[in-house]
This record gives structure tokens, sequence and C-alpha cells, in this order.
């Protein structure tokens, strides 16, 4: 993955051939609490969802490389400077060790790459988003603001997958924070406002 400041990523992977990442409500919560600690400091979260077997961010990165990690004590993680890229794999296996442990398995959990997709980048149209195989495929569509596609789409996910009838009743989601029924940590609404990603969808 290529990060570059300033510009709009759409994040995601899913679990190795398909299978659940987050067997029990509290690895929703651990994982997020690892997002905290491993992707906020080098980006804004405008949008994200986590489902049973993938997950999606929607960021605007601040800086992609030269950060030093602090856990939630404030203790340095590494004294290394490390990239967002490499932040996000360190999350990732981080988080793998502690499922694998939880279920007594072993070998990986996620898929090997981790995408990023630019969606605002100058390098030519971005795309817009549909489902393949269980997993975000990027298709062009001109017409469409693609950032807002991408929005709509990672909030919509639980909602397609039938897990849910609206996107408000999904836990794991950026939406319920947008719609004003949570108050979500995570997400920089002024940058999305900024973006004019929020609409009538959202209170």
């Amino acid at each position: 993955m290529q990060f570059e400041k300033d510009y709009i990523y759409h994040i995601y992977n899913q679990g190795n051939n398909r299978r659940k990442i987050f067997f029990e409500r509290e690895n929703y919560l651990f994982f997020l609490r690892k997002v905290k600690i491993y992707v906020l400091p080098y980006a804004d979260i405008l949008a994200w969802c986590l489902m049973p077997n993938h997950f999606h961010f929607m960021v605007r990165v601040k800086a992609s490389q030269g950060l030093t990690i602090h856990a939630e004590n404030s203790q340095p993680l590494t004294h290394k400077a490390r990239t967002f890229n490499n932040s996000i794999g360190i999350m990732l296996r981080s988080y793998t060790r502690a499922i694998n442990k939880q279920e007594g398995a072993s070998g990986s959990l996620f898929r090997q790459l981790t995408k990023a997709q630019c969606i605002d980048c100058p390098k030519g149209i971005s795309p817009s988003w549909f489902v393949e195989n269980g997993i975000t495929v990027g298709k062009v569509h001109p017409e469409f603001d693609y950032p807002k596609v991408c929005f709509d789409y990672i909030h919509q996910n639980p909602v397609k997958a039938g897990l849910v009838e609206s996107t408000t009743d999904w836990e794991f989601s950026s939406a319920m924070d947008y719609a004003g029924l949570r108050k979500g940590s995570l997400i920089n609404k002024d940058v999305a406002v900024r973006y004019g990603l929020v609409d009538g969808i959202f209170i």
C-alpha cells in the first residue's frame, strides 16, 4: 500500500478464505481499540464498518510516515518511527495473534494483502464501489461522486448483507455516530462535512 498525505483512501481486507475475523462482540471492540492506536495518529477516519469476515475504513491521510506510536498509557510502543503502511500491518498481526490464541488456531487470519484505494487522487478518475466475491471492487463511472459513493457503500454493507434493516441498526460502523445515536471517538465529522460526505441519510 502507498499512502500520500491529504488524500482519501478506502482501506479494506477480509478473512483468509473469507472466514470470520470477528467471533464475538468483544473482538470487534478489541479491534477498534487497536485502530485508535495504529490508525488515528496517521489519518482522520471518515467512515468505518466492521463485518463478521471483513472490514472497511475510509480515511484522509494526515501523515504517511515518521511517527512514533503510543499505547493507551501514552508509552511509546516503539522508539523507531514507522510508516502508516507498517502500522496497519502491525495492527493486523497483533489482532491475529490475539484471535488465534482465543480460538486455539494458528496461521493467517486475514488475506495477505490489505487493499488501499485512493479515491480522490489526481492521477485519474477514482472508481465507485461494488461487491464481488465478498470484497469491494472498483468500477469506473465518471458521473459518480466517488468519495460519497464509497462513504455510503461502507455504511450500507450490513444492510446489503442482510444483517440489519437499517444502517443505524449495526453497532460496528460509524453510521450510528453520524445519526447522532452514539458519540463515537473514531470519526472526524468536521472533515467529513468539509468533503461533502454527510447528507440526508444521516440526521
